[in-house]
């Protein structure tokens, strides 16, 4: 096991950067905030690994939050973005690639007869928002508390992901009229949907969810919930938006919808379609994206929107993630180490509770058995989190720093990285039990 040792580079650069960066990082939750101490960092990454600056080695659970489903610097999509890159790095036109990672894209996700790519999840979650609005004629979004959609002005409410690690469930500098138009509904609860949608259902353009909840740890929410939704949607003649800027062609190719089986009237999606590289999008029916400018009355933009190497990136990457058999390997890795998780937190009088699908895996330190909304998640014990994380990072396994995050695996981890993090996370558990 790759213990660490010194962090002095990295709290040297730290103390360099919070001098010319708010905070000293360019996303809030990589301050360590939430966790204590000095952010790391990173130098390189190979396969489950990164390496910080100080040249300590860790077993990577993190991924970038999400789209190292290869792990890091794989050589194909490497040699595909070096290839890429020495015809240019961008042209603000067309180019072959959009067309055919478009292509591969909508092949693989139900219901989805046009897409279109943006920079961002953010960029596509608010781009697929307003289409909504203008597709249906109506204003009002409903949205689920612990669900995170991006930064974008209305979608700051009771949001997850990086609010939820500083406890407060909005942000500052967003006009109460921004957030007017949105509603705010508890996960998992069918009556609170059915009594909006009676309510309000002439004025709602959209519905959008996670389906697999994955910015406040790992939220599983029950098929029945999700083909509810459905159902209401449809009734009130709302639009139901799966956002699945994280569960795309990671819980299975075609994401959740394929997953559960559900369709949606539209999709947003990031991380995994770029493999590594800024890239988000946003699609559905062709009635509802012909909307879209040049075609239709709602703008939408982007200088680096269908940028070349992106593309490469992300074809290369859903191409090897199409491979048969792929999904169902990295389901069984990490079915292995959660079980593991568990039994060592078992094994040492810890209470944890776990869950997981395909890719992705939660753990949260609480007697309840089921963790699947805001409320449990918020009541779960931070500060056993903080010590637990310190103790694998000192052991050379980095999980998010963070209560309230999801953890990713590779088809990069091995066995022996599984065995490797058991045997921490025992050693952990057992230093947790005073």
């Amino acid at each position: 096991m790759h213990k660490t040792e010194s962090h002095v580079r990295s709290e040297n650069l730290y103390e360099r950067a919070r001098r010319v960066i708010p905070g000293g990082v360019n996303s809030p939750v990589r301050a360590f905030r939430a966790v204590g101490g000095s952010p790391l960092f990173i130098a390189r990454g190979s396969g489950p690994y990164i390496f910080d600056v100080d040249g300590n080695r860790y077993i990577d659970f993190v991924g970038s939050w999400g789209p190292l489903i290869l792990g890091h610097a794989h050589p194909q999509v490497l040699q595909a973005i070096s290839q890429a890159c020495r015809h240019g790095t961008t042209f603000g036109a067309p180019c072959q690639a959009e067309v055919e990672l478009a292509e591969r894209v909508v092949a693989a996700y139900p219901g989805l007869e046009q897409v279109r790519f943006v920079s961002s999840g953010t960029e596509a979650t608010m781009s697929a928002i307003r289409l909504a609005r203008a597709a249906t004629g109506r204003d009002l979004i409903v949205k689920f508390s612990g669900c995170y959609h991006g930064h974008a002005d209305h979608l700051l409410v009771a949001a997850g992901s990086g609010l939820a690690t500083f406890g407060t469930a909005s942000s500052a500098g967003v006009p109460a009229g921004f957030v007017g138009a949105t509603r705010v509904l508890p996960l998992d609860d069918d009556q609170a949907v059915r009594d909006l949608l009676a309510r309000e259902g002439a004025a709602i353009a959209a519905v959008i969810i996670e389906p697999v909840p994955a910015n406040h740890g790992l939220l599983l929410q029950r098929k029945a919930f999700l083909n509810l939704l459905r159902d209401e949607t449809r009734r009130h003649g709302a639009l139901l938006i799966f956002d699945e800027v994280i569960s795309g062609f990671r819980v299975a190719r075609g994401g959740a919808a394929e997953y559960y089986g559900i369709t949606p009237d539209m999709a947003t999606f990031g991380k995994i379609i770029g493999g590594g590289m800024p890239v988000g999008a946003f699609g559905g029916r062709r009635d509802v994206m012909e909307q879209l400018a040049p075609l239709g009355p709602v703008y939408q933009a982007g200088t680096l929107s269908g940028n070349p190497v992106a593309m490469i990136a992300g074809l290369t990457t859903l191409d090897l993630v199409s491979a048969p058999g792929f999904h169902q390997r990295l389901g069984m890795m990490t079915d292995t180490l959660v079980r593991r998780l568990a039994a060592a937190a078992a094994g040492a009088g810890i209470a944890l509770f776990t869950n997981h699908v395909c890719g992705m895996f939660g753990f949260f330190f609480t007697t309840e058995r089921n963790v699947d909304r805001y409320e449990k998640v918020m009541a779960c014990d931070v500060e056993r989190f903080k010590r637990f994380f310190h103790g694998m990072l000192k052991e050379g396994v980095y999980f998010a720093p963070s209560a309230f995050e999801a953890g990713f695996l590779s088809a990069a981890h091995t066995e022996a990285d599984i065995d490797a993090t058991a045997a921490a996370a025992a050693r952990v558990f057992g230093s947790l039990k005073d």
